[in-house]
Formats: structure tokens, C-alpha cells, sequence
């Protein structure tokens, strides 16, 4: 479960990188109800922060480096930046932006890459701790790595953050693994996300990602609303048993987002 309650390595925020910041507003605001604002002093097309019943769940922005592909980045927390930097440094990761303030006292972040090329990055909180609602309708429910080395990502990841990892049967009886991922030192009712290896889908090129999971109350209908504002829906609605219904979209730009109705639980 995600929660606004951080500890370290724990999600604590996300943001898009849009070539269009104006139509990636337009877009979620449709299909997920976010309100959208500038952030600070930016105009209007700059960084941008959407809002669910007032609460910050997000944020968009242009293209953080020129050629990069439109992407969300999920950020983790963490209490020193800079020494977060050095333990990516020594595991093999590799630093693409190094810690840097934000605002007038809001915080740091810090951009990475891990061994096999999936982006993260980190938020060292100051006045602002992240983002303000999560794990319901609208709100980020979970975070998940498709890579090319399970083995070395949960390496990587355990050095940097100290997750502990669980292996489990993929759902529906189709074989293969996905491993759990819980913050150090916290119990199963905060896993924040998973991995999967998968080599097959970087065979033709790219590279592995991390990617959001965002509640819906009723996936059908959200997959519906990314189609028709211009999105695609690349597999599902379908039920994932123990887990909920699920679609797995791209936004009109490209970036990968997957929503999920939760399984109710059993009375």
C-alpha cells in the first residue's frame, strides 16, 4: 500500500515528462479528474502540478533531456540526496541529474538511471514532503519495473534503498515470477510495488522502465476515457485475480501508465 506517511525508499511522488505540457494536462485532467496548476512562478506550459479534491497527486513537465522519450519518473524518499547519489554511483547505476534544490526551501531531488537503463529518481523533502493523496480512485496505487535482469534489479535496488523482495507466481496460472517490493524494515501492508523480467519486450530495442499504477474506481470506463481523448489501451480491461481489473495505456504522447479497479476484498 501506498501512503503519504514516507519512509525511506518509499514512493513519494511522480512527474511526466510531456513534449506538450498544455495537451498532457488536458488529457489527464479528462481521463483522471486532475486539476492542473503552474508550479511557483513557471508560466503557463512549464512544470505543472495536477491536483485531485485539492490534494497534489502529480506533476508534469517538458522533456527533462533533449531526445528523451515521453515518460512518467516515479521518485522515491530519501532523507540525504547526495548520499543516496554515491550509493547509486558505487552500485552500478549511473547519475543523470545530481542533487538539486527545489523552490525556495521545498526540497532536493536527484535524477538516476540503474544498471539495465530504467530512469528513477529521489526527493529529499524540506517544506514540501511529496505528494498529498495516494492509493485510491485518481491517486497512485502502486509502482512497477519491467527489466531485462530480475536478479540484478533487486541487487541494485536492495543496495540503494534496502527493499526487501518477495518472488511470487504471476497471477491467472501463466507462469513466470514477480518479485514484491517492501521499504526497509516495514511489514507486507506497505509493498509499493514490483518488478518482472521481462527480456522479450526490449529484443527490438528501448529500454527497461518503471511505470505508475493509478486507482480507478472503475477501469472499463477509464479505459474508455484514455481512447477517447486520444491514448491507447495496449492490453486489458481484463481481471487479474487477486489483484483487480486492469488496463494497460499510453497517453496521446506515448508515456506508460496502467489503471487498476482493486479486487474487492472477501468478506
Amino acid at each position: 500500500m501506498i501512503t503519504t506517511d514516507f519512509v525511506p525508499g518509499s514512493p513519494c511522488w511522480l512527474d511526466l515528462g510531456a513534449p506538450d505540457v498544455r495537451a498532457a494536462t488536458a488529457f489527464y485532467g479528462a481521463v483522471l479528474g486532475w486539476e492542473s496548476a503552474a508550479y511557483g512562478d513557471q508560466e503557463e506550459g512549464g512544470y505543472t502540478l495536477f491536483r485531485l479534491g485539492g490534494k497534489a497527486v502529480a506533476a508534469v513537465g517538458p522533456l527533462p533531456e533533449e531526445g528523451d522519450r515521453p515518460a512518467w519518473t516515479v521518485y522515491f524518499h530519501t532523507s540525504d540526496a547526495a548520499a543516496t547519489a554515491e550509493t547509486v554511483r558505487q552500485a552500478g547505476g549511473e547519475v543523470h541529474t545530481p542533487p538539486t534544490a527545489v523552490g525556495a526551501g521545498d526540497g532536493h531531488y536527484a535524477r538516476f538511471t540503474d544498471p539495465q537503463g530504467a530512469r528513477f529518481a529521489v526527493w529529499q523533502p524540506a517544506a514540501y514532503p511529496g505528494f498529498e493523496a495516494a492509493d485510491g480512485p485518481g491517486q497512485l496505487s502502486w509502482t512497477e519495473l519491467y527489466t531485462t535482469d530480475g536478479a540484478a534489479a533487486r541487487r541494485f535496488y536492495g543496495s540503494v534503498f534496502g527493499w526487501s523482495a518477495q518472488d511470487v507466481p504471476l497471477p491467472g496460472g501463466q507462469g513466470g515470477t514477480y518479485t514484491l517490493l517492501t521499504p526497509a524494515g516495514c511489514g507486507e501492508e506497505r509493498m509499493h510495488g514490483g518488478l518482472m523480467e521481462v527480456p522479450e519486450m526490449f529484443r527490438d530495442g528501448g529500454t527497461p522502465y518503471w511505470h505508475p499504477v493509478f486507482g480507478s474506481a472503475d477501469c472499463d470506463a477509464t479505459a474508455t476515457l484514455v481512447k477517447d481523448h486520444g491514448g491507447a489501451v495496449h492490453m486489458g480491461p481484463h481481471t487479474a485475480e487477486g489483484v483487480g481489473r486492469m488496463a494497460v495505456c499510453t497517453d496521446p504522447a506515448g508515456a506508460e501508465f496502467v489503471v487498476l479497479a482493486p479486487e474487492e476484498p472477501r468478506r
